[in-house]
């Protein structure tokens, strides 16, 4: 096994995805429902049709393209299109609907690649949700991330080059690589937008560096340079 698997589109019961430092799990629905459990937070991507998202924050019409991070139980009835969901276990993140998702990254990437960061971390270290585009013709130097990574191709053609050869990527196609798995993204003719989920960050806001306190200014400095009790968190 190389660490890259790589499904068809179609109905994905809970899959846990093997990262022992962030137990992570992947789901699809494809012209069907999909229950998503208590506990976790669970993002997810409309990759065609429209999709009726029910949580406890109401219910949601969903259109192609848009994306949305659910807190808790949820429930999914996709009966004319399908799309992804990637679970963070025992973690709590903000109820999000966004989208939909815009033609190419705001964010440089490596290989003339660019990524925007649809939903980012609320605390440095926490998962983050992205957009990734490869335009025509691009051959992605092999790589590894030291985290799992759970998507879905959007639109686009291309390959998927690992040890252990070549694979086609298609709209509509579910993907899992693995801690350090070996891999590259490869076009020809057609771009390719990917939506990459991350099960943790290296950057983001913490208690000393975010743009509240950076932009509260006391005596001609801001807050976070000076010596100040911070509040408590409790999450």
């Amino acid at each position: 096994m190389n660490g890259v698997q790589l499904f068809e589109s179609q109905h994905l019961a809970e899959r846990t995805v093997f990262d022992s430092q962030f137990p992570s799990a992947m789901s699809s629905w494809s012209d069907s429902v999909l229950q998503l459990g208590a506990g976790d937070t669970h993002f997810g991507y409309v990759q065609s049709g429209t999709a009726s998202l029910e949580c406890d924050s109401g219910c949601f019409q969903l259109q192609t393209g848009m994306y949305f991070a659910i807190p808790g139980t949820a429930t999914i009835k996709g009966f004319d299109g399908a799309g992804v969901v990637a679970t963070r276990k025992n973690w709590q993140g903000f109820f999000h609907v966004g989208g939909p998702i815009e033609n190419k990254g705001r964010l440089k990437y490596i290989d003339g690649c660019s990524d925007s960061l649809l939903i980012g971390p609320p605390v440095i270290g926490d998962p983050c949700l992205n957009l990734l585009h490869l335009p025509p013709n691009t051959r992605q130097t092999q790589h590894v991330h030291p985290s799992c990574r759970i998507g879905i191709i959007a639109d686009g053609t291309g390959i998927c080059r690992t040890s252990e050869g070549d694979q086609e990527l298609q709209p509509g196609m579910l993907f899992c690589i693995a801690p350090d798995a070996q891999h590259s993204f490869h076009t020809e003719a057609s771009a390719l937008r990917v939506i990459a989920w991350h099960p943790d960050s290296d950057c983001g806001p913490n208690h000393h560096d975010h743009p509240m306190i950076n932009r509260t200014m006391i005596d001609g400095r801001a807050a976070s340079f000076r010596n100040l009790p911070i509040g408590g968190v409790d999450r």
